[in-house]
Formats: structure tokens, sequence, C-alpha cells
């Protein structure tokens, strides 16, 4: 009987986790851009650490593959897209949407036809923004779980708009802004919306079945109270403000937020604006929403871009926090957490 040595595992560091945050989490669904970014022509797109090239086939599904031709390494998206498969413009290689070369023309017959070579991305189009999962490397091909969002954006009780922008931040910061229920009270404290409300707060955390909510204790319902954390097979952040009646019928304002990380210092930005209404009003709220509200929510985004835009190096490390901050304390170890449970398995893996 012999012993069988166990294959080492390289420990996972602090750099290790810090490198996978930056790039944004595997094995889950995220945002990539809204519908209508995409039209007739292919698009390329940073995001989460790849070069993706986007097209749409001639029954108007997506297909994601990474912005790669196998055969010299240009950019897929500077091709033609022909319906399943996109020909690389540099020398006419087709790739087709399981990543398949299918066709090279200049060496008919030659090695790299019928070579699964290109990374390829599930992806579903929900509530005017396009998806893709994106597994560990480990399994570049999966087949991804159900897309799950809430219910804001599922529940035809709701009615909701799509609002996107690009920042120069790291996506993590804008996280934090969400997860900061206090900031409405300072910086937004001129809105329409945001002007009620206590100064000084005391907070708690109460867990939900899919993660967290962060609020003032006993000032719900009042200003832009509450934060809450979701992870449904993606990641998400909802609040909810008060809405005077000059907002228009429908109660309450919810807000939806999913950030996807770019370039190095750049973040796609999403946030669905809904109300829960149907016949007339929901007709009036949308109305209202277009040629009212949108510009006043344009202006309180507006202030947290330049906030977070403006922080010239990386704040962690050097922050004094206090207690209104233990929201965004807990959430910040979450995603440590799952960075290294990722990283633990792949390793593993590796090893294996």
């Amino acid at each position: 009987m012999h012993d069988t040595a166990l294959p080492d595992v390289p420990e996972i560091t602090d750099e290790d986790i810090e490198a996978r945050l930056k790039v944004g989490l595997r094995n889950q669904w995220w945002a990539l851009c809204p519908s209508t970014m995409l039209q007739d022509k292919p698009i390329s797109l940073f995001r989460l650490g790849y070069r993706l090239v986007l097209w749409r086939k001639l029954d108007g599904s997506v297909v994601i593959l990474e912005d790669f031709c196998p055969h010299r390494g240009v950019p897929l998206s500077r091709g033609i897209a022909m319906d399943d498969r996109i020909a690389c413009g540099y020398h006419g290689v087709q790739v087709d949407e399981t990543g398949t070369a299918v066709s090279v023309p200049g060496s008919p017959g030659c090695k790299l036809e019928g070579m699964k070579c290109v990374r390829t991305f599930p992806v579903e189009e929900r509530n005017g923004v396009i998806f893709a999962y994106l597994s560990d490397k480990n399994t570049p091909n999966p087949s991804a779980p159900p897309l799950e969002l809430p219910e804001q954006l599922t529940s035809p009780e709701y009615s909701s708009f799509i609002n996107y922008c690009e920042w120069f931040a790291d996506y993590r910061f804008v996280i934090d802004n969400v997860m900061d229920p206090m900031h409405g009270t300072y910086l937004h404290k001129q809105s329409h919306s945001m002007a009620e409300g206590e100064a000084s707060a005391d907070f708690v955390i109460t867990p939900t079945e899919t993660g967290f909510i962060f609020e003032k204790e006993g000032q719900r319902g009042v200003n832009f109270d509450f934060a809450e954390w979701g992870e449904t097979g993606c990641h998400w952040m909802r609040l909810e403000i008060p809405y005077p009646k000059t907002g228009g019928p429908g109660g309450n304002f919810h807000i939806v937020g999913m950030f996807t990380p770019c370039e190095d210092g750049k973040v796609a930005v999403f946030f669905w604006r809904a109300r829960k209404v149907d016949g007339w009003q929901r007709d009036t709220w949308r109305f209202l929403y277009k040629n009212r509200l949108e510009a006043r929510h344009h202006h309180v985004l507006e202030q947290d871009r330049v906030m977070l835009e403006d922080l010239q190096c990386d704040p962690r490390g050097r922050e004094i926090l206090y207690s209104h901050d233990i929201g965004l304390v807990r959430l910040r170890r979450r995603l440590a957490n799952l960075a290294r449970e990722q990283l633990e398995a792949e390793a593993q893996a590796n090893a294996g």
C-alpha cells in the first residue's frame, strides 16, 4: 500500500483576492450594456477583464464571444456578422456562436477548421439590458444557472426604466456609495425627493434570504433610508425613495442597481427606476418620468459621479470608518470571502 501525496495548493493571498475583485467575481451573471447599444453591427466591449464581441443574429438574439480571432488575434468585432457566425475582417476566418472556427477561406481544410478555440459566454437579454454569465477559467463554456432578478424587474405590477452611464471610478466605490444611505442626507439634500429625514441616525443590519438590508433605525419611509444587497445568480442592490405627490402616482420609487467593471478605473452603471403602477396611472407615471423626473434623477447621479470620480487615489487602508459604515464593511468582507472561495476552488481544480 502506497501513500498518495496530495498536490500542493498555493495559498490565496490578499493580493490574489484584490486582483480577482478588481476584474469581477466569476460564476455569476453580469450586466454588460443596454440593449439599445447593440443594433445591426458587431460591437466590442471591455468588461470583467475581457474584450468581448457582441452581435445580433437574424432572429434578433445576441451572441457573445471573446473578441479575438484564433488565427492572428485581431478583434473579431472588426469583421462582418453573418447570422450565427462572424467573419474576421483581416483574413476572413469565420467563427460561429459556439466559438468554433468553421471556415478558413484562405486555406480550406487546414487544422484551424473545426477547432473550438474562442471563448463563448451564455447570454440573456432582460429588462432592456444584455447580460452575460462569466465562469471561472476551469469551465470556460458552462451551462449557466437561471438569471434571477428582483421583483421590481420581473413582476408585471411594476413599470421601470433603465438608466445607463459609464463613470471613471472603481465599480466597488459605486457599490460603497449605494450601501451608504447617510450620504443622501448630505450630498443630495437639495433633491426634490431627499430633502427629508434626520441628519444623524443609528443603523441596523437585517439578513434576508438573498443577502441583507442596511437601514436607518426607525426612519424607514422618510428618505433614502435603506440599501439592500442581493445575490440571486447575479449581484444587485435595491433602495426605495418616498415620493411627494408631485412625483405622480405609484407610491415609493424603487431603484435597482448593478455595477460592472470595464477597463481599469471605469465602471458600467445600471440603474432601473421602477414604480408599482397599473392602468392609467402607469401611463401617467411613464409620461411624467420621461418628461420631467428623468432629468432630476440624472442630476442626482451627476452628484454621485463627480464625487466618486474625484477620488484621486484608492482610499481603502487609509479610511477612518465609523458606525454609519458597518454596511459597506459587511459587504466588502462578503465580496472578499466570495473571491477567496472562488480562488481556492480554482486552485484545487488546477492542482487536481
